[in-house]
Parts: structure tokens; C-alpha cells; sequence
């Protein structure tokens, strides 16, 4: 259908509806001969087919328009007394004139690749408080790669059906200007620019320094992305931007001091061991001129503080919960229960503040790591999202369960809420029983302040090591576990440990694995927490510890939802230094553990009952 005969059709039936204030709204349906055609206005007007109750493909991809334009923010990251500006790449369909779209964003600072990363050393001894490092790569030259035919996925996908989609760069990488800061305010601004320009609030200009006006957008924003791009998105959600409608964060960051600390510790995401804030600015930072941006990399490294690992106003700044009361749009909240990378505190801390502020929500969690579920389902529920939010198409979505859940064995369930409703806090204790190991018992035990467990750091060693075979002593862990369970347990949300014990330095990492030992002797991993030992005041403030004395360290896991099952044995790991997440110290700390002082806390659905 071209745009000649969309515009002789919108002519003959000249329908328009009257939309009461407020969004979303409900669009009107007209029963055509030709089309199911729906007018829509909230200010523009709009021009769609629906099938199945869901924006059809009707505007042909080889006629899609595609504008590489640049966003003049209101930021100078780079301190060169011009404002930043953003590239950005604009797809957007051949529509009739007169016809607006609403739009689908994604902001990131990869898609001009990366720079080579150089990490940070991790086998080092660790600080009995405060210190400092840095990393350089090299410079990218090339260009975003797009053609009629292959408009990346979401313009594949969303522009036949009468969406705009635009494809952005960060500050700092590839053809933007300015200086990637890893999650602050001014990347914050710098994405948020985009969806001003979008609403008439700011100015864009062409290759020929042409000001190109969005005189084809409805205003209405959605932002997307997957890990950095849907963090950017959560970002400018914070700031309660004007026309931005919904956001759709996929295993994305809330807060970025979780993502490179915990409880006081210095910790890395998964396969990156020796990552900081500092490491990932300068690997986004493909601007051909890079080098402008060597002091911004210095700052970074200076007050990011590898050294303590304390939460302090660098965090602080990064940290979206701080503004979540601020946030006007909707959320559909997308995260792999499986995610070492983005682990996934960010997303039930993040769901968490969303439910406390009353923001309209969706939660979608699935089986897999880092990244989107891979289903034709899922790719339905974020299609009937956007034309519910973006286009105000009444589709019953929000009338669903918030929660879509996968299990274990891949089958899906809807629930209302998240943690489970049924979900009760319930203590196990830990019974000492040989050397290493011992018994985690749902009623006290008798206090035995003398019968001490100890182990000894072991920081190179592979994790796997210290949980497996958990009936066997090891030097370098404490194992305790249930009895083996007469039915399935389930777990929903925050798991924590409180430990009873003394080290033998003044400085020590902690680590906590909660670990699935099954029947046929196999294990699975569920989820991990760390703390530095100096932080039992709380994550802003180390303290000086006196080896020997004997202190109580509690820390929590990382969120999870987890279904152990008849005949497993639900097992928590006691290590010091953990080889994959924290820094790795030579000293090789013993740490002196009173079994009966110490407890795991699990979030379990029927509580303490569902144990009996």
C-alpha cells in the first residue's frame, strides 16, 4: 500500500474520533470494506490497520524514511562550551501527509561497538580503609550500518505497523559528542534530549546543519533496550519527561553501586571480573577524538573508590530509586532470573519503588541470563504494551496479572504480585555437625558459643569447587543444608545470612551461595550475596575491625524465585573471597564462624510450613 493510496483513503473516510482527556485512550474501531482503520487523536492524527486487536504491518518496509540526525542537548560533558549532541538514527513509515506516529526508542553506547577494555587487578590485597587505577583503549572510525531492507530488529518489526523508530547514540560514542559518564545525570540528559525533540522541546539538525523539525510525531515516546539501553531508559523515566509514555527496561540497572559493589564489597558482573564504572566509560567511548575525554575518565577513576567500596555521592548520582516518585510513565520490567550480569537485585529493587509509588506496571521474568526471552509470546505481550501506551488501543492488557513468571521447566505462569503474596520470611539455623558442615534446622537450636567451624580463603579457587560434594569437609568453605524435603519449596524474593564470627585480619570479603542439592546428587546455583566485612554499620561507612573479636556480619542474596523440589536439600555456602565477583586478596583470612549464632533467612511461599 503506498503512500498516494493511504492518503486517497484517509480522504474518503475522513473519520475522527473525540478522545476524552487523558491517556491511554481507547481508539475507535470502523468496519471498512477496505480496512479496519483506526483514527486516533490526541492532538495528531494517526492512521493504522488492527488485526487481532494489534497493530497491523500495513506501510511497506522498502518505503521506509531513514534520517541520521544529531540532538542538541542541554549538557556540555566534554567541557568544550558547546552543548552535546546526539546522534541518532530516525525509521519511520511513508505515511500519507497530515498522519503522525507515535515513537519506539532505544538509546545505547555500544551500538559504535567498543573500545578494548582494560580491567582493573583484582589479585590484590584488600584495604583496611582507603586508595585508587585506570584503563585506555583504542578509537572507532566507522559508521552505523542500516539499509531499507534490514532496519535492525525493532525497525523490522514496528515501523510496517505505524511506528517511528529511532536508534540513538549515547554521549560519547560514535557519532554523538560529549563524554560517556556511566549513568549519571548528564547521560541521563543526554538520552532525554531525544524525547524533548520529539515533543517540540528541543532542536535537531541534519549532516548540512539544517534544524529538522519531528513534524510527524504524536509526541507519545516509548524507550526500550536491553541491559546499558534499558538502564538509559530507567534513567530518563526518573526524570518525568513529557511524552515519554512507557519504558521497557530489559535486564536493565536501578541503581549502578549494585552493579559494581555489594554491601561494601567490590564486586564485578559475571565473566567481567575487573570491571568499574571507569573500565566501561572508556570502552564506550568511540568518539573519534576520545582523548578530550581523558580528565572525565581520571574523575571517574578517582571517585568511584575501589578501595573501600563504601556507597558515597559518586553512587549516589547513579542510583534511579533516589527518583523513582518522579516517574509518569508506565513500566513492563523484563528480567532474566538467571542473570549474573545485571543480577537480579536491580530488578525487584527497582519493581519494588515502582509498586511503592503506584506507577502502572507489568513484571516479566523468565528462566534465561542476560537478555530477552526468546518466545513469540513474549514478543505479543510487548506488542499489545506499545499499542496499548503509545497508541491508546484498548487491548486489556493492564487488565491481566502483572506477572508473568517462567518456571523451571519452561511452562509459564500469571500472578498478581511479586514477591509471591503467600511469601514468609522464615529463619533456618545453622546446627554444626561434622568439622565443615551441619544442618540447617527451621526451630533453634541449643546455644553452644563454644563449638566453633572455620575456614580459610581460598580467592583463586573455582566456586564450583567449594559447593559441591557439601557432605565432605573443605578447608576453604562451611556448607549447611536441610534435611531432604518431603515436597517442593518455593522461594520469592530476597534471601539473607547472619553470620556469628571473628577473622583473623581486620579486613575480609564474605560470600553466601544458596545452592539447590538435588536428589541424584547433582546441584544448581541459585543465588549469591557478598559483603565486605567492614561494612556491618551498613554500605556507606567501613569501620575498623579488631581481629579475633567476634561480630555479627549480615548481608543479603541476590533476589530470586525458585522452586526447589521434592527430595532436593536447600543448602547455603559459607566462603570468604569469591574468584569470579570480588577482588581476590593474597592473604589468605581465616574466619572462625559460631554455627548456633548464625542463621539463613529465606522468603519462602507458606512459610516454615512449607518445610513440615
Amino acid at each position: 500500500m503506498n503512500r498516494r493510496l493511504l492518503g486517497l483513503m484517509l480522504c474518503l473516510t475522513l473519520v475522527y474520533t473525540l478522545i476524552t482527556p487523558g491517556f491511554p485512550t481507547k481508539a475507535a474501531n470502523i468496519d471498512l470494506p477496505l480496512n479496519n482503520l483506526v483514527s486516533e487523536t490526541d492532538s495528531d492524527d494517526t492512521f493504522i490497520e488492527l488485526e487481532d486487536g494489534k497493530t497491523s504491518p500495513i506501510y511497506p518496509i522498502e518505503d521506509t524514511i531513514i534520517e541520521q540526525l544529531w540532538v542538541e542537548t542541554e549538557i556540555d560533558s566534554d567541557g568544550t562550551g558547546e552543548n552535546d549532541l546526539v546522534s541518532i538514527q530516525v525509521m519511520r513509515p511513508d505515511t500519507a501527509e497530515g498522519i503522525k506516529v507515535p515513537t519506539i526508542l532505544e538509546v545505547s553506547p555500544y551500538r559504535a561497538g567498543l573500545r578494548s577494555l582494560t580491567f582493573f587487578d583484582v589479585d590484590h590485597e584488600l584495604t583496611p580503609v582507603p586508595h585508587n587505577g585506570k584503563g585506555k583503549g583504542r578509537s572507532y572510525d566507522g559508521k552505523p550500518l542500516s539499509s531499507t531492507q534490514n532496519l535492525g530488529s525493532l525497525g523490522d518489526y514496528y515501523v510496517p505497523r505505524g511506528y517511528a523508530v529511532i536508534l540513538g547514540e549515547s554521549i560519547g560514542s560514535g557519532f554523538s559528542t560529549g563524554c560517556a559518564t556511566t549513568g549519571d545525570i548528564n547521560e541521563t540528559l543526554g538520552a532525554k534530549a531525544i524525547v524533548d525533540w520529539l515533543n517540540g522541546d528541543a532542536k535537531a539538525f541534519n549532516e548540512e546543519g539544517e534544524e529538522i523539525v519531528a513534524d510527524w510525531s504524536t509526541g507519545n515516546v516509548g524507550m526500550t533496550g536491553a541491559s546499558y539501553n534499558g538502564t538509559l531508559a530507567n534513567a530518563v523515566a526518573t526524570t518525568g519527561v513529557e511524552g515519554l509514555k512507557t519504558i521497557v527496561p530489559v535486564v536493565s540497572i536501578s541503581n549502578w553501586y549494585d552493579y559494581y559493589r555489594a554491601n561494601g564489597a567490590v564486586v564485578a558482573p559475571g565473566g567481567y571480573q575487573g570491571e568499574d564504572a571507569s573500565v566501561l566509560a572508556d570502552a564506550v567511548m568511540t568518539r573519534n577524538d576520545a582523548d578530550i575525554c581523558d580528565p572525565v575518565i581520571n574523575e571517574l577513576v578517582e571517585h568511584q573508590d575501589r578501595v573501600t567500596g563504601d556507597y558515597n555521592d559518586f553512587w549516589d548520582e547513579r542510583n534511579y530509586l533516589n527518583d523513582v516518585e518522579n516517574v509518569q510513565s508506565s513500566v513492563l520490567v523484563v528480567h532474566g532470573l538467571n542473570d549474573t550480569n545485571v543480577r537480579t537485585n536491580q530488578f525487584a529493587q527497582w519493581w519494588e519503588a515502582l509498586s511503592e509509588q503506584n506507577i502502572p506496571r507489568k513484571l516479566y521474568l523468565h528462566q534465561g541470563g542476560h537478555g530477552a526471552p526468546n518466545t513469540s509470546e513474549y514478543q505479543e505481550t510487548v506488542h499489545r504494551w506499545y499499542d496499548y501506551w503509545l497508541y491508546g488501543i484498548d487491548n486489556g492488557i493492564m487488565d491481566e496479572p502483572a506477572l508473568d513468571i517462567q518456571r523451571e521447566d519452561g511452562s509459564w505462569d500469571k500472578e498478581n504480585e511479586w514477591p509471591h503474596q503467600e511469601v514468609k520470611t522464615t529463619k533456618l539455623y545453622f546446627q554444626p555437625d561434622q568439622e565443615g558442615t551441619g544442618k540447617l534446622n527451621p526451630s533453634p537450636v541449643r546455644n553452644l558459643p563454644h563449638d566453633t567451624q572455620s575456614l580459610v580463603d581460598a580467592p583463586n579457587t573455582n566456586p564450583a569447587t567449594l559447593v559441591s560434594n557439601p557432605n565432605t569437609t573443605h578447608e576453604n568453605r562451611l556448607v549447611y543444608k536441610t534435611n531432604t524435603l518431603d515436597s517442593s519449596v518455593r522461594i520469592s524474593g530476597n534471601a539473607e545470612v547472619s553470620i556469628r564470627a571473628n577473622l583473623d585480619q581486620p579486613v575480609s570479603n564474605l560470600t553466601a551461595y544458596l545452592v539447590d542439592y538435588k536428589a541424584d546428587g547433582d546441584y544448581t546455583i541459585v543465588t549469591r550475596g557478598w559483603m565486605d566485612a567492614q561494612n556491618i554499620l551498613g554500605a556507606d561507612r567501613s569501620v575498623s575491625l579488631v581481629p579475633g573479636r567476634n561480630y555479627t556480619f549480615q548481608w543479603d542474596l541476590q533476589a530470586h524465585d525458585y522452586v526447589f523440589d521434592e527430595g532436593s536439600s536447600i543448602g547455603v555456602v559459607i566462603m570468604a573471597s569469591d574468584r569470579d565477583h570480588t577482588i581476590r586478596p593474597l592473604t589468605k583470612t581465616k574466619l572462625t564462624l559460631t554455627p548456633t549464632k548464625s542463621h539463613l533467612t529465606l522468603p519462602i511461599v507458606g512459610g516454615k510450613d512449607a518445610l513440615d
